[in-house]
């Protein structure tokens, strides 16, 4: 299968930081990263193959990579060769215009590779050249394949990790690794939701096309249960972007007796919410961190669920349970038992709940708390520190 594979040059020629990011959520933590960047040294050169949060920010966008985003083993799988061919042109990008430094965000099942072809190649500090690459946000390997850290020492010049718990995972390497603090939890980051006792309900599917379209059915059953016994409920459909919006309106128009009652809405800046009901991922942490209770649901593709069983080992799936382990805030339904009826009867506590909103809050607080640093070193100086070093 071909794709579009045109990669735009630097404008000037030459680039001092390369951001590689290949989802929604590293593109918008990438973005502020940037932002804050070119505050400190508006005169960087900074490119990006990533996305258009990165783009509006200031970094000249070479490649969109964030338009191929999914989840999953073996939805990967299936796109394996759109990967390799996009792969092999960030290489080719990067041998051609040498950044000095090549910053991967998340990613990892295409950042760690390349960072470990950057080094095969020579291109590398690790490698005997001059790229200095370094990673922000650490894979998960407190949930699955713990071993890539000691890959990671050998192709990483540096870690910046945005959950404190997650430097202990590293302590047996020789990779200097940075608590940095996480984006939501910045100074001077804007939350794009917040909570409101008597706002909207929010359906949160996610970002990629393949995931919303084995959960947004289920969530909309849950919605036409909940209409039943809340027949005045407003509910709101935020989505990233317009290919997601058309797979939305698309399944929406199959349901009659949904007409008119789901407003979809692209982005999600401003919205208030009284409760969520949302996949796992960035969203539900943000929503944690803004105080709006709700409940968390996921379908995997069936055989990626099989492998993640065999290989996973984390009781919880979303951060906010992850973080707050000993009382999980929110309820998780997985696979077959996420369905109408059953998110539907989990709502309709949390709705009827007139503490509900109180005791979000609670949780809200120990979220932020445990995710901010102690000392004033955020990610941009942890960069800075780290493009300094000889």
């Amino acid at each position: 299968m071909n794709v579009n594979l045109q990669f735009h040059s630097p404008p000037d020629g030459q680039v001092d930081l390369l951001v590689v990011a290949g989802e929604v959520s590293g593109d918008e933590h990438g973005s502020e990263l940037v932002s804050g960047l070119f505050k400190r040294q508006p005169d960087l050169t900074i490119s990006a193959v990533g996305g258009g949060e990165l783009e509006k920010k200031g970094a000249h966008l070479v490649y969109p990579l964030v338009d191929h985003a999914v989840v999953g083993f073996f939805e990967v799988i299936k796109n394996y060769q759109i990967f390799k061919q996009i792969f092999s042109a960030t290489i080719e990008w990067i041998k051609k215009f040498q950044p000095r430094t090549v910053l991967l965000i998340d990613y990892p099942g295409f950042n760690l590779r390349l960072a470990k072809e950057l080094k095969k190649l020579g291109l590398s500090r690790k490698g005997g050249g001059d790229i200095l690459v370094l990673q922000y946000i650490s894979p998960q390997l407190w949930a699955w394949k713990p071993k890539r850290r000691f890959v990671m020492e050998k192709i990483l010049d540096g870690l910046g990790v945005i959950f404190p718990f997650e430097v202990a995972c590293y302590e047996d390497t020789n990779l200097p690794v940075s608590f940095v603090g996480h984006p939501f939890v910045q100074p001077g980051y804007q939350n794009s939701i917040s909570y409101a006792p008597k706002g909207p309900f929010l359906i949160l599917p996610g970002s990629r096309v393949q995931p919303v379209q084995r959960i947004l059915p289920v969530f909309l059953d849950t919605v036409s249960e909940l209409l039943k016994d809340f027949p005045d409920l407003e509910i709101v459909l935020p989505v990233p972007d317009l290919t997601i919006r058309n797979l939305a309106d698309h399944l929406l128009s199959l349901r009659s007796n949904l007409k008119g009652r789901v407003r979809v809405v692209i982005g999600k800046a401003g919205i208030k919410a009284r409760a969520a009901l949302m996949s796992s991922g960035t969203m539900s942490l943000s929503c944690a961190i803004a105080g709006i209770p709700g409940v968390i649901a996921y379908r995997a593709h069936p055989l990626t669920c099989l492998l993640g069983r065999t290989l996973i080992r984390i009781p919880h799936l979303g951060m906010a349970n992850i973080l707050l382990a000993d009382d999980p805030p929110y309820p998780e339904f997985l696979q077959g038992r996420a369905n109408g009826r059953v998110l539907s009867g989990s709502m309709t506590t949390i709705l009827k709940d007139s503490h509900s909103g109180k005791n979000s809050a609670e949780v809200a607080k120990k979220i932020i708390k445990s995710l901010q640093v102690t000392t004033d070193r955020g990610a941009e100086d942890w960069i800075a520190q780290e493009t300094s070093r000889v």
